[in-house]
């Protein structure tokens, strides 16, 4: 690796120290750093030509922001930890200068993490790495939300929400719920309810290649119900009763960038730990 775009969460890094070093760091073993405020616009005014990889500084929240805006880039990522609790960031701040040096000398190891598509009865596909959730908007209510998987009926649950996670995402909202934690390179979807007023809260784990429809029935006494399907924390879309959404696996994958040697049990371990 030669060449690295460097996409910075400037509220952990205000004035630069951690970007400059890196940069530093780069151009001292004869790379190239492009430091980029708005991933989608460098895209499209300087195109992926020779870029190798995105070194995202930041927490979970700015890597799951940079794999959506460049979904489309085949542009691998690695997050470098500058927030507390970070499961997706696997580099400390402490430990840039010997990852960028394994970069350069090309001692790490891709992986393509599976992604969601949900499509709304309009037909508008979005996606995600971590999860789709589907929860109130508005005042404290309890959803109601009805589960179709490959178009048979499974559950209507009464909670604050659902969430469907990729492995990916199992560490973050879904883990928060009380969802299962999985391996991140495992190919599965997960369905988690969200504080369910019922004695029921199991999670459950289905195929990739199930599809999990969220249908969004009237509410108590015959309200309308205004809800949210959330993607990857940021991406909104407004449902209404009546209104459905269709989740699968996607065909797109994120590649993520690998430094660590250490099993995922020995690095949850650690985050554990931390914690």
């Amino acid at each position: 690796m030669k060449k690295f775009y460097l996409i910075t969460n400037e509220s952990k890094d205000p004035v630069g120290v951690v970007t400059n070093k890196i940069t530093d760091i780069i151009k001292k073993h004869g790379g190239e750093a492009v430091c980029v405020k708005n991933e989608r616009q460098a895209l499209m005014d300087q195109g992926t030509d020779g870029v190798d990889c995105a070194l995202v500084l930041g927490g979970d929240g700015t890597l799951l922001r940079a794999a959506g805006n460049m979904m489309d880039s085949d542009i691998p990522l690695l997050g470098i930890n500058l927030g507390t609790l970070g499961y997706l960031a696997e580099v400390e701040s402490a430990c840039a200068e010997e990852a960028v040096e394994k970069l350069l000398k090309d001692e790490f190891v891709r992986e393509e993490r599976m992604m969601l598509s949900g499509r709304v009865m309009t037909g508008e596909e979005r996606y995600a790495l971590n999860d789709i959730v589907i929860s109130r908007c508005g005042p404290l209510q309890i959803l109601n939300v009805r589960i179709y998987v490959n178009d048979r009926f499974l559950h209507d649950y009464c909670a604050d929400g659902v969430i469907v996670a990729t492995p990916t995402g199992s560490t973050g909202y879904n883990l928060s719920a009380g969802g299962p934690i999985v391996e991140p390179s495992a190919r599965l979807l997960l369905l988690t309810p969200i504080c369910p007023h019922t004695l029921n809260t199991r999670s459950i784990v289905f195929s990739p290649e199930d599809e999990i429809t969220v249908e969004i029935p009237e509410g108590k006494d015959g309200h309308e119900q205004v809800v949210e399907a959330n993607f990857d924390g940021s991406n909104t879309v407004t449902l209404r009763t009546g209104d459905r959404i269709r989740i699968r696996r996607s065909d797109r994958t994120t590649g993520i960038v690998r430094l660590n040697t250490e099993s995922f049990l020995a690095v949850l371990h650690k985050k554990m730990s931390e914690a």
